[in-house]
């Protein structure tokens, strides 16, 4: 069975046209396993339904 992570960089590669070396290929998954492991983190953090979205300010 092939591994979800190396068919989505396989199919990210061929929609975004990309050369993908296989020498890049393990640290191209190391990268996208950490980020996804991040964004795992982020989407399990629970706000309370006050949470309002910071305010944007500009110079």
């Amino acid at each position: 069975m092939a591994d979800p992570l190396d068919e989505y960089i396989d199919a990210v590669a061929k929609a975004l046209a990309l050369p993908l070396e296989e020498a890049w290929r393990p640290a191209v998954k190391a990268n996208l396993e950490v980020s996804l492991r991040l964004a795992r983190m982020v989407d399990e953090f629970a706000l309370p339904d006050e949470a309002e979205p910071a305010s944007i300010f500009t110079a």
